[in-house]
């Protein structure tokens, strides 16, 4: 078993480049299987674009790596199925369910893993691809589907703007037959991103200005080259490290319009920011002020990927700050390992009440999920002493080089066996 050792109480300097985006790669790469031959650049280097990977490699498409980009061979034999062991490693593994369903009219898979953060069901993804014209039959925890003759288009209105419902019908509705209209779709970043590079494979995607998704089928997709959009949660999360320390740090590589519901919490914290299209500067000041309230939304509301790390933040603020959470119920997990760290923090349901403290102090904990594990991290560098990190393969799933990051930029962060 891994571990991290972070000693806390050493002050970020320096420029850090931020990778690109978790959430963004993971459905390009899945959409990737119906034209084949494609190469995917700014791909970070995580364990779940590896698993990504290796999906692709099971369903007979050769995958590499040069560099940050991952170069995805031609799709040959393609099988329609994904092994139970693939699934459960990564809750975005559902992505696929639509690429396989349109490259060959039928796919089985097994109900996906990843972070338990609450009920994120799937039902959504299989009544928008019913919709599509695709028959789905639950048999012993797979899924089974198919399509009769050919996937058409269709008018399908979300409950809910779920970003990875949007995602499969977009991949899955790029080869149907006439035109899919998404209402009330997904308005993240990444949803343009995946919308991106399915036009340059030869899709017509058109995102309208009220957030509707606009796809008319064609009858093949060709290979292309694409450019991952940086990674938001990252540089939120970065920005969290530089400020819990007092910090003078930049970011590079980012996409700041991205940002616009996160920076304002960092500048009524106390920070000065400067802000430029693909930099943002943060010189930290202690203390920092408490928040107010903040509550996470879909996009463009401020993110609930981004809330973790602005707690253990608020967690060493000046006054009490309020997070409503809205989008998963159990996101609170890491908040009793960050009490362990002398944070107070007290949960009622989806709102967490945070008293900032003037200091924490140094602690073994555990990382319960992947943004829960950055949240001990932020709390780990302000803590007094030598804090230690156990189950950091969450932290390895949507961070890249975190410890080497960190280290860069004067962290006292190490990885040990």
């Amino acid at each position: 078993m891994e571990k991290l050792l972070i000693e806390g109480e050493k002050r970020l300097e320096g420029t850090l480049r931020v990778h690109g985006a978790k959430n963004s790669a993971l459905p390009i790469l899945a959409a990737t299987l119906l034209p084949g031959d494609c190469v995917i650049h700014n791909c970070p280097r995580l364990t779940d674009v590896t698993a990504a990977c290796n999906i692709l490699g099971d369903l007979g498409c050769d995958t590499h790596r040069e560099g940050d980009s991952v170069v995805v061979g031609p799709c040959r034999d393609c099988s329609c199925c994904i092994p139970d062991e693939l699934m459960r490693m990564m809750r975005s593994s559902i992505v696929f369910l639509g690429a396989i369903i349109a490259k060959c009219g039928k796919a089985r898979i097994s109900l996906p893993g990843g972070c338990e953060l609450g009920p994120r069901p799937i039902d959504l993804h299989l009544a928008a691809l019913e919709r599509l014209g695709v028959t789905i039959r639950e048999d012993h925890g797979y899924l089974d589907c198919r399509v009769e003759n050919k996937l058409r288009g269709a008018k399908i209105s979300l409950p809910f703007p779920s970003v990875g419902a949007t995602e499969n019908i977009m991949i899955a509705a790029s080869l149907a037959e006439g035109e899919t209209i998404v209402k009330n779709a997904a308005r993240e970043p990444e949803i343009s991103d995946l919308a991106s590079f399915l036009n340059a494979c030869g899709a017509r995607i058109h995102i309208a200005r009220g957030g509707d998704v606009h796809i008319m089928g064609v009858q093949k997709l060709h290979p292309a080259h694409h450019r991952v959009i940086s990674d938001r949660i990252a540089a939120a999360t970065y920005l969290s490290c530089a400020a819990v320390t007092g910090g003078d740090v930049t970011l590079t590589d980012v996409c700041s319009e991205h940002l616009s519901a996160i920076l304002p919490c960092f500048e009524e914290m106390g920070c000065d920011l400067t802000v430029r299209p693909d930099t943002i500067r943060i010189c930290a000041k202690h203390p920092l002020r408490a928040l107010g309230s903040v509550r996470t939304m879909p996009y463009p509301g401020f993110p609930t990927d981004a809330q973790p790390p602005l707690v253990a933040l608020a967690g060493v603020a000046e006054g009490t700050s309020v997070f409503i959470e809205n989008i998963f119920e159990n996101r609170y997990k890491y908040v009793p390992e960050l009490q362990r760290m002398g944070a107070e923090i007290k949960v009622e349901g989806r709102i967490a009440v945070v008293r900032g403290v003037r200091e924490l102090h140094s602690a073994t904990v555990y990382c319960t999920d992947l943004r829960g594990g950055a949240a001990l991290a932020v709390a780990a560098l302000a803590a007094q002493g030598e804090s230690t990190l156990y189950q950091i393969e969450h932290i390895d799933r949507g961070y890249e080089q975190f410890e080497q990051n960190l280290s860069n930029i004067g962290a006292s962060i190490r990885r040990e066996s």
